[in-house]
């Protein structure tokens, strides 16, 4: 059986980096390219050494045809701003895209949805497969619980996010929403290096019921990413989510 070949994007950060040293460690998968911003001071390493290895003769690169060349699957875990980017580098190769960056601009999200029509996308607020069983958890509560409750939000993440809130606790707030009317006030709080934390608390009258999500590691997410990249890969073209990827696993 072929290894499906994957590049990564923001190889350098803790996200691509947790990746990286994951996809190098499973049978099923092959690094066939990883992408920097030009300035990086990585570029030009050998990924092996990157994640503290041997070298695999895959080279860190800002140059995103170079990186794709012989890629099936894309993970961005980068930035906003580049994602179109990446878009676009996909589409003109024809390789597959698995997208966990958040903060995506509503402009960029109608990019994501016009190109699934030619390319396989996943995209997710959060790859963690525990993250996508409490939106269905909380989907489930807030239409049980739509009436006599108040709904809020609190998520906690490490000082150097920069969104607030986080994209989870947008999805959050947007599952809420569509079974109970108004807002969802949502929490954040940032500081350490806690890895992410959400909690959804239904408060009634003489009692409070709260569903909890913590993240001890970021390697919920890498590997959740890396199977995103092994569903991606099974498919032609189409705009997928986690919930999608667990929905195949369990049919």
């Amino acid at each position: 059986m072929k290894k499906i070949r994957i590049a990564v994007a923001g190889a350098s950060g803790r996200m691509g980096r947790r990746i990286l040293t994951l996809a190098q460690a499973d049978p099923d998968l092959e690094i066939s390219g990883a992408l920097e911003r030009k300035g990086v001071d990585v570029l030009g390493d050998d990924v092996g050494s990157l994640i503290g290895q041997d070298p695999i003769g895959v080279k860190v690169t800002s140059n995103l045809e170079e990186g794709l060349e012989s890629s099936q699957v894309l993970i961005d875990f980068t930035h906003p701003s580049a994602t179109e980017l990446h878009i676009q580098a996909a589409l003109k190769n024809r390789v597959g895209l698995v997208i966990g960056t958040t903060g995506i601009p509503k402009k960029t999200l109608s990019l994501i949805k016009k190109a699934s029509g030619r390319i396989p996308i996943l995209q997710s607020p959060n790859m963690s497969p525990g993250v996508n069983f409490l939106f269905e958890l909380v989907t489930l509560a807030s239409k049980v619980l739509a009436e006599g409750y108040d709904i809020e939000i609190t998520e906690t993440h490490h000082r150097m996010k920069k969104d607030a809130p986080s994209g989870t606790a947008l999805e959050l707030a947007r599952l809420i929403t569509e079974a109970k009317k108004g807002t969802v006030p949502i929490h954040s709080l940032r500081g350490g290096d806690v890895v992410g934390d959400h909690t959804v608390s239904f408060l009634g009258d003489g009692e409070i019921i709260e569903l909890v999500h913590r993240a001890t590691s970021r390697d919920a997410f890498a590997r959740g990413a890396l199977r995103a990249a092994k569903f991606v890969a099974r498919h032609k073209s189409g705009l997928y989510n986690m919930r999608d990827l667990l929905k195949s696993i369990n049919a």
